[in-house]
């Protein structure tokens, strides 16, 4: 099964994808810089809508719609359900940023932060997804993984 196949025969564009990691990690660097937990509520909320709801009511999906077009980039079809399932694991370190936030562990926010931006800013310059290789990886082991969601 190669990474090119349609695993759950969704397809999302990588673009825009990309585009929406590149505006996360610009916000938990701000959330970094400025210590302003409603940054985090924000990209809860962003991602929750994203993975629960309507796609197409996300603010950063929106932005980065808006983006691609202004700029005229091409579309450039990729997988769906690996990148929800990396949306599903922003999702986690956001709700990890806020709980060490809510802790004062500033240490251990810190290294969350680097580990989530690290994922996120390599998907945005070198449209390589952490989270979409450990979904490939899942689906050779469990073809039905994620069917449902």
């Amino acid at each position: 099964m190669s990474n090119a196949c349609p695993l759950n025969f969704t397809k999302v564009d990588e673009n825009i994808s990309r585009i929406s990691a590149l505006i996360v990690s610009t916000l938990v660097i701000l959330y970094l810089y400025s210590t302003s937990v409603y940054i985090l509520f924000f990209l809860f909320l962003d991602f929750t809508l994203k993975l629960f709801l309507n796609k197409g009511t996300s603010p950063i999906s929106m932005l980065a719609e808006f983006l691609k077009g202004a700029f005229h980039i091409k579309e450039k079809f990729t997988d769906g359900g690996a990148k929800r399932l990396a949306g599903f694991f922003g999702l986690f370190f956001v709700f990890l940023l806020i709980a060490t936030h809510f802790f004062d562990s500033w240490g251990v926010s810190l290294v969350i932060a680097i580990i989530f931006l690290s994922c996120s800013l390599m998907d945005a310059f070198f449209s390589f997804c952490i989270g979409c290789k450990i979904y490939f990886i899942i689906k050779k082991i469990y073809p039905n993984f994620m069917n449902d969601l």
